[in-house]
């Protein structure tokens, strides 16, 4: 295990391109999993690749422990990426495929089949070992693709979307199987997501991306209720925050399940100072209901069934000891 810091590290891919990541200063806790989240192209996995040696800073320095890993190739940089696509040999059994890697560095023959057998305990890999690739499901080469890993027994674990190939039953499975990994372990973890669901979820520290650059480094919870900006408050959260403009130039921010609904007693509010919504729609979901509203787009979250109908005039309350100002 072991620490990693970026200090000032920037990567621009040619001359005159907007970089792909800016000025990125930070440190992963050894031990800690960290989730880098953000919209396509805001440099998350970049900045993972550099890690892993994949890619090269144009400034700036990358650390893994104390030691400068900045122009090292990936071999000497003690680290284990898992990507989305699983990269496993097809010709190769599971059990040859976890153990390929060893063998090329050489391990004994007993330590390979401890670290083998080990990860394939861990994983519930057994049954499968004598099998090829093309013969499991997408999760059972995923956990195929996390025994690659393991076996590794790396200071730093590397996971560029690793779930993203998976349906959406098959990846609550495997975020849990993730989480309990890291639990066992107790291995650094740097996971690189744009599904803010499997950020919140997973990550004991969230780091949110755009344009290249870091918008906000917090713990899931001080993401969800003290954004620090729009573009972080609009990206976390399902449904997102409602952003309502105010006539003084700022933003109220205020989460939907901080809204509650009254209906208007006329067509038109009697207080001018009060605005009227209209509901636009409803969407069900079981345990809670949200109530889409007109104009502004904002979003009420209310638990159970919503006896509302699309058209209804209604006012608002706003919890505003929950809402933050932009």
């Amino acid at each position: 295990m072991a620490e990693v810091r970026f200090e000032g590290v920037g990567k621009t891919y040619a001359a005159g391109d907007r970089p792909a990541v800016s000025g990125f200063d930070l440190t992963v806790g050894d031990g800690e999993f960290l989730v880098l989240v953000g919209p396509s192209g805001c440099g998350k996995s970049t900045s993972l690749r550099m890690v892993a040696g994949l890619e090269e800073p144009t400034e700036g320095r990358i650390f893994i422990g104390e030691k400068d890993v900045t122009h090292l190739p990936p071999k000497e940089r003690d680290i284990a990426m898992v990507f989305q696509n699983y990269a496993l040999y097809p010709h190769m059994t599971v059990r040859e495929n976890l153990s390929f890697a060893l063998k090329l560095r050489g391990y004994a023959k007993a330590e390979i089949k401890r670290r083998v057998d080990d990860a394939a305990a861990a994983l519930g890999l057994g049954e499968y070992m004598e099998r090829l690739p093309k013969a499991l499901s997408g999760g059972q080469r995923q956990r195929v693709a996390l025994g690659r890993a393991i076996v590794r027994e790396p200071a730093v674990f590397l996971f560029d979307e690793p779930l993203s190939n998976l349906d959406a039953k098959m990846r609550v499975e495997m975020r849990a199987e993730i989480i309990r990994l890291h639990n066992r372990l107790g291995a650094t973890m740097i996971y690189v997501t744009h599904d803010q669901t499997e950020a919140m979820t997973m990550g004991e520290r969230i780091v949110v991306m755009k344009d290249g650059r870091i918008q906000q480094i917090a713990a899931p919870m001080e993401l969800y209720e003290r954004p620090a900006n729009p573009f972080v408050a609009s990206f976390i959260g399902t449904p997102p925050m409602n952003l309502i403009k105010q006539p003084d130039g700022r933003t109220l921010g205020i989460r939907p399940e901080n809204v509650k609904i009254k209906a208007a007693t006329d067509a038109e509010s009697p207080n001018p100072q009060v605005p009227v919504y209209t509901v636009d729609f409803i969407e069900p979901l079981g345990p809670e209901t949200l109530v889409h509203l007109a104009p502004g787009g904002i979003i009420v979250r209310q638990g159970g069934f919503a006896d509302i109908a699309p058209g209804a005039r209604v006012t608002l309350d706003f919890n505003l000891e929950k809402a933050v100002w932009f």
